[in-house]
C-alpha cells in the first residue's frame, strides 16, 4: 500500500525546509474531487474551508494543502493555485479562466522551526511540483517537519511526530473499494495503540526519561497545560467511492472516530483538529461501511506518524 496516493486521482507531495524543521504537504486532484469537513478542535487555522460546504456553489476542489508555520503558513496554498493555474486546472469563470480551489489548514510549529522561517508560497508551489501518484514519504517531512505530541508539560517533555498514512481496503460487494487516510499530527495529547490501546508517545514523565506519563490522567489530577493553542492533528481521508458533498461531510465526521482511537485526549479547546474527506471515484459503497474504514485508516495514519517519526532538535522520536 502507497498510502494516500492508492486512490486514483490523489497526488501527494512535501515540500520540507532542510534545516529550519517546517513545511507543509499538498495534495492535488487535478480532475476535482467532492469534499467535506469536520472541525471539532477550538484552535483551527485554515483558509477557504467554507469551499466545502455543502451549501457552498462549487462542487468540487482541486488541491488541499496541511502547513506548518501556524497562520503564516497560510501563504503556501498561493503557490498551489499559482501552479494549477499554469497547468490550466481549475474553477472555470469564464472563457480561458479559470480559479484553482486550494482549501488549507495550518498547525503550529513555531517553538520547533527555526525562528523567522515559515513556509510561503515558494514552498507550497515546490510542493505542489513534487505532487505524484508514489507512495507517500513518512515521518518528519511536509507539514509533519515540526510536529510533536504530548505537550501538556511543554515541548522540553513532548516527543516527536510527522506524516502518517494507511489505506483501508474494503471486501464483499466493496471488494474495489479503498479508504485512505494522511495525517500531520501535532497533538496537545498522547498517542494509543488503536487496537491495543497502549500508550505508544506522548508527554513523558520527566525531560530525561522515556517513560510516558500519560497526559490524560494528570489532566484529570489538575495539570496545567503548558502548550495552549499550538496543537492540531490534520487530516486527509480518501476514497475511489463516488460521493456527494453531503456525503463526503458525513464521511469526515465519521472518521473522526479515528482520532478519537488514538489520540488520548482528542479535540481539546488547544487543538485545531479537523477531518476532510475527499471523494475521487466512481465506485459505490454504503457510507456506513466507507466510515467504518476511514476511522481505521485515521487512527492507523496516527500510528504511523509517531511510529516514524525520528529524534530531532533534541526531541525524541520513535523512529530513533
Amino acid at each position: 500500500m502507497k498510502g494516500l496516493t492508492d486512490i486514483e486521482g490523489v497526488l501527494v507531495g512535501h515540500a520540507t525546509h532542510p534545516d529550519a524543521l517546517t513545511g507543509c504537504t499538498v495534495m492535488l486532484f487535478e480532475q476535482g474531487a467532492a469534499a467535506g469537513v469536520d472541525v471539532r478542535g477550538s484552535a483551527t487555522g485554515s483558509q477557504e474551508m467554507d469551499l466545502l460546504s455543502p451549501l457552498h456553489l462549487t462542487a468540487r476542489i482541486h488541491g488541499l494543502v496541511f502547513s506548518g508555520g501556524s497562520a503564516y503558513g497560510l501563504e503556501t496554498a498561493s503557490g498551489v493555485r499559482r501552479f494549477l493555474e499554469k497547468k490550466g486546472v481549475g474553477f472555470s469563470t469564464g472563457p480561458g479562466l479559470i480559479v484553482p480551489l486550494v482549501p488549507c489548514a495550518i498547525l503550529y510549529d513555531l517553538g520547533v522551526a527555526k525562528r523567522g522561517v515559515r513556509p510561503g508560497r515558494e514552498m507550497g508551489e515546490a510542493a505542489a511540483a513534487a505532487a505524484s501518484g508514489a507512495a507517500v514519504p513518512e515521518g518528519c517531512v511536509g507539514a509533519g517537519a515540526g510536529a510533536t505530541v504530548g505537550k501538556l508539560f511543554g515541548l522540553a517533555r513532548a516527543m516527536k511526530s510527522g506524516i502518517g498514512s494507511f489505506t483501508v481496503a474494503l471486501d464483499g460487494p466493496y471488494a474495489t473499494v479503498r479508504v485512505s487516510a494522511l495525517a500531520a499530527v501535532n497533538a496537545f495529547g498522547d498517542v494509543r495503540d488503536p487496537v491495543s490501546g497502549r500508550l505508544v508517545a506522548g508527554a513523558r514523565a520527566g525531560e530525561r526519561s522515556r517513560a510516558l506519563a500519560d497526559s490524560a490522567r494528570h489532566l484529570k489530577a489538575g495539570a496545567r497545560a503548558g502548550a495552549i493553542g499550538e496543537n492540531t492533528t490534520l487530516v486527509a481521508v480518501a476514497t475511489n467511492a463516488r460521493l456527494t458533498k453531503v456525503q463526503a461531510t458525513k464521511l469526515a465526521q465519521l472518521a473522526q472516530a479515528g482520532l478519537a482511537r488514538a489520540l488520548s485526549p482528542p479535540w481539546t479547546i488547544y487543538d485545531g483538529d479537523l477531518v476532510v474527506a475527499l471523494s475521487t471515484g466512481t465506485a459505490t459503497a454504503d457510507i456506513t461501511a466507507l466510515g467504518v474504514a476511514a476511522a481505521e485508516a485515521t487512527a492507523q495514519a496516527i500510528l504511523r506518524a509517531v511510529q516514524l517519526a525520528h529524534t530531532t532538535a533534541g526531541i525524541p522520536g520513535l523512529a530513533g
